[in-house]
């Protein structure tokens, strides 16, 4: 059985959205038109889909895509199974119905029905990004549904269900982290079952988790005083300010740009700060280094003004422009609604967590890592590693002045 969506032939600007079914073992072919409706230019002919399906526009549309797909292969299994006639009303309703947005609840004992389930009793014990993530998770998993035109009973889910949603992600061109990360989640979800008193394959997924050469990007010492020492227009210096600030304390943007001059303390004559983490509710004491009370100074005993992570991230950009950040890398950056790795200048590769990378990287072999842990609330040192640049230049260099060191004592200790 195959599913082609394809455009009206009408001259209006948009165009409705027919749908052939072809039956290749009745040798049957059943044609309807859709009430939805989408222009030629935002049209993939070839997916049979809208061009950007992430598009806040035509994401809902690919969802009623998707179900028509699955809705519709269901009812014509079940038909077959019973050795009932296939009507083309009975089918027709059932698109409109979708059209319209009349939503079916979700079946008990479907992966998407579980994890539904689980993402709903986790709502209120996990922070808003933690659940944006499980969301996306949950859509990737209706998007292939509708790539395969069925939905999954929690039974499905062995290593079949695994090597097809492996051949989804590489088609679709998802990233491979992306790829594994929701394999993860499903076998979650899949424990999840189990401890319901379900039986589930979850024994039988042998899943390894892929490790990615992910870059990290950091700015070095030299080029935070590069920063320092370049001046900018008025209206970066408050991004300029909160920079410098994330490179010394190593927050999320979540956390820094909230920094008020209340949460400042002072012990046994050292300067500190007293915040809770928004994204992991731990408390946080953390002296300040001399740079940042230079900087609060300067703004009248006071944090700079505050701003929006858009403005930020776009200020930041443009500073580290202005500070000549020219090196040539390797980034991953969005190009339409995937990430791609292209060359291009350092400048152009900073964002909010810059920061919090730096200060990982910069400090760490210069200060014990359970102090720099604590600083940013990293509860496992292999998290925290992940934020450490492995080409450290300064530490490459530092090496190397060793080697030569040993090498010239070598060399008089031979005469």
């Amino acid at each position: 059985m195959t599913f082609q969506f394809f455009l009206s032939n009408n001259s209006g600007l948009q165009k409705n959205i027919h749908l052939r079914i072809t039956d290749n073992q009745q040798n049957k072919t059943y044609n309807f038109c859709t009430d939805l409706s989408i222009s030629e230019e935002s049209w993939d002919k070839e997916k049979q889909r809208p061009c950007n399906i992430y598009r806040k526009k035509y994401k809902m549309l690919n969802v009623k895509l998707d179900c028509i797909k699955k809705k519709i292969t269901g009812y014509i299994h079940h038909k077959e199974a019973d050795h009932k006639k296939i009507l083309r009303r009975e089918i027709s309703c059932e698109i409109q119905k979708i059209c319209k947005g009349i939503e079916d609840p979700l079946q008990e004992n479907t992966l998407l029905y579980y994890m539904q389930w689980y993402i709903d009793s986790k709502k209120d014990l996990i922070c808003h990004s933690t659940y944006k993530r499980y969301k996306v998770f949950f859509h990737l998993l209706e998007r292939f549904e509708g790539f395969l035109c069925k939905s999954f009973d929690i039974d499905d889910v062995n290593s079949d269900f695994i090597r097809d949603f492996m051949i989804f992600g590489k088609k679709e061109e998802y990233s491979e982290n992306t790829t594994y990360r929701t394999i993860h989640f499903i076998k979650t979800i899949l424990n999840f079952v189990e401890r319901k008193g379900i039986r589930t394959c979850v024994r039988e997924l042998e899943l390894r988790r892929e490790k990615q050469k992910k870059e990290v990007i950091t700015l070095t010492e030299k080029e935070i005083t590069k920063i320092q020492k370049t001046s900018v227009p008025e209206e970066l210096q408050a991004a300029k300010d909160w920079l410098l600030i994330s490179c010394y304390t190593g927050q999320r943007f979540s956390d820094f740009i909230r920094f008020n001059i209340q949460q400042v303390h002072i012990i046994e004559g050292k300067t500190c700060l007293s915040f809770a983490q928004q994204k992991t509710k731990k408390e946080i004491f953390l002296p300040l280094h001399p740079k940042i009370l230079h900087i609060i100074e300067r703004n009248e005993n006071c944090f700079p003004k505050t701003m929006n992570i858009q403005h930020y991230n776009r200020s930041i950009k443009e500073i580290a422009k202005l500070a000549h950040l020219n090196e040539s890398l390797k980034s991953r950056k969005r190009i339409g609604y995937r990430s791609k790795e292209v060359q291009t200048e350092k400048w152009e590769t900073l964002s909010s967590h810059i920061g919090r990378r730096s200060f990982a990287t910069n400090f760490y072999g210069k200060i014990p890592t359970p102090l720099l842990m604590e600083a940013t609330g990293h509860s496992t040192e292999q998290m925290f590693l992940r934020y450490i640049n492995p080409v450290n230049k300064d530490r490459i260099l530092s090496l190397s002045n060793y080697f030569d060191t040993i090498d010239k004592g070598r060399m008089v200790y031979q005469y």
